[in-house]
């Protein structure tokens, strides 16, 4: 069904985008009404315009809080034309029908970002904005709603390639867009009056997304919802894959937990290699030899600008992600020698709030896993104490076991990971991995630090890393058998700190 545009009502915060729009339906010959800033922008341009205010018989009032809220306004939006009861009372009660609302919101959360002033806040909270919006999208089969200027571009091609007639299938596709925008509207709005989570409820919305190549495997498909520029910049390579964004996020979370040049590689969101250096050269060298293999394809991640020395060196291997905060400009020309390889710079912060994952037919939320242990952090449980440069291997391991999948055990020394476990089903397990992939390198693991994300059930894991030459152990203490494990490391003169932090990570 093809509605043409005879009526059109605008008003719009916003005036970017709006001139060709008007001339276009100027030139259509469009009744326009509108009222405040939109009618004064319109009208400069030399187009007639019929104020709201003459329609409805009454002027804005309580401060502009009231405009467009009346019958005359409401009911040339909602009319049913298909109904003689609808048309005959907009006849005699002398309403326009609009067949085009153009009306965007006040911005709330641009507010909400610049000021903590509750009062300003509260009065960039649209009524009738979000009334109008959704009343012409409600009544999608007659009105033509417009709610963002992103749908522009689109309206300009009705009105200039389709003599301003509209066709059903795009004036629903438009009313889509119109509840998508109040729906992030009214979650902004929720999510400010219940910041301190006195009512139990979640509203989690995004208005941008993107249709990803498919999945975790080709036969899902994957969207991303989100606007990345806010975090990372992307200078070279293909686009970002689904499995690239959770590698990603896995190595920008490790890496925000380090001060000193670190460099991370990460493959399937957990660390292969870890080091942390006085330059980032040496950080990369170190890193890459925890564990070259894993290396191959992986994602590599830096906390200090990328330098030609560096470059070279990383440019030898297949690394498909790399992320850095910059990238000197040899080094970058360097790096994208290689078509497909993707260059990140990272832009921003990542949230500190919390993090949500679907299971079953419903969402878990939870705290984010910041806490980041100092040398104070930590408790002697045994008699041997660390040097100061065994507790910054100790920080060091926790820092990473932190990032790795449960149960899970890493290994260190002089700050550069040496081995690790994860995923495994059993605390053992992971230790044995962990020093299987030590020996596979063929690290010394005498003097070196382990952690653990979770405490030792049963004494088993520090007697087996004893005989590794394993000497220092942190974990978060809390079985009901600490002591046995306790009793060994004291017999065997090793250091043993207790944290108080799990670190599970499922």
């Amino acid at each position: 069904m093809h509605i043409k545009i005879t009526n059109a009502l605008i008003s719009v915060y916003y005036k970017n985008g709006l001139e060709p729009i008007a001339r276009a339906l100027h030139q259509l010959g469009v009744n326009i009404y509108s009222t405040g800033g939109t009618q004064e922008f319109i009208e400069k341009l030399g187009i007639p315009v019929n104020a709201v205010e003459k329609l409805t018989g009454y002027p804005s009032i309580l401060g502009g809080r009231v405009k467009t809220l009346h019958p005359k306004i409401f009911g040339g939006i909602l009319a049913r034309r298909e109904l003689l009861q609808d048309l005959d009372e907009v006849k005699e009660y002398e309403i326009p029908l609009f067949d085009l609302v153009m009306v965007d919101l006040y911005p709330f959360e641009e507010t909400l970002a610049q000021t903590n002033e509750e009062e300003k806040i509260i009065e960039k909270i649209d009524i009738g904005g979000v009334s109008l919006i959704r009343a012409a999208a409600k009544n999608f089969k007659h009105s033509l709603i417009v709610s963002h200027t992103s749908q522009y571009e689109s309206l300009l091609k009705i009105l200039l390639d389709q003599q301003g007639c509209s066709e059903l299938v795009q004036r629903k596709t438009f009313a889509a867009g119109a509840f998508n925008v109040t729906s992030d509207y009214d979650a902004a709005i929720f999510n400010y009056f219940n910041e301190t989570e006195a009512l139990p409820a979640i509203k989690i919305s995004y208005t941008e997304g993107k249709a990803l190549r498919y999945g975790e495997n080709p036969h899902q498909k994957g969207f991303f919802f989100g606007n990345l520029a806010n975090l990372i910049k992307q200078l070279h390579g293909k686009e970002l894959s689904y499995n690239n964004l959770l590698d990603v996020d896995a190595a920008v979370s490790l890496l925000n937990d380090f001060a000193e040049p670190t460099v991370a590689v990460i493959k399937h969101n957990n660390p292969c290699g870890v080091a942390s250096r006085e330059s980032i050269y040496a950080a990369w060298t170190d890193a890459l030899a925890a564990d070259p293999v894993s290396a191959f394809g992986g994602v590599i991640a830096l906390n200090r600008p990328v330098d030609l020395a560096t470059a070279k060196e990383m440019d030898k291997i297949f690394l498909e992600v790399l992320i850095a905060p910059a990238y000197d400009e040899d080094a970058l020309q360097l790096l994208q020698g290689k078509k497909n390889r993707i260059i990140l710079q990272i832009t921003g912060q990542l949230p500190t709030s919390q993090t949500v994952r679907s299971v079953l037919n419903g969402v878990l939320v939870q705290d984010r896993n910041t806490v980041v242990l100092k040398a104070g952090d930590l408790k002697p449980v045994t008699s041997h104490i660390a040097t100061e440069a065994q507790i910054e291997d100790l920080l060091f391991a926790d820092k990473i076991v932190k990032h790795t999948k449960s149960n899970t055990i890493v290994l260190a020394k002089n700050k550069q990971l040496l081995g690790i476990g994860c995923g495994q089903t059993s605390r053992i397990d992971a230790l044995k991995q962990a020093i299987g992939k030590a020996a596979a390198f063929e690290f010394d693991l005498h003097g070196a630090a382990m952690s653990s994300d979770a405490f030792f059930p049963f004494p088993d894991c520090v007697e087996i890393a004893y005989q590794a030459g394993i000497r220092l152990v942190i974990q978060p203490g809390g079985s009901i058998k600490d002591k046995e494990s306790t009793q060994f490391c004291e017999q065997h003169e090793m250091a043993m700190y207790t944290t108080g932090i799990r670190h599970f990570k499922h």
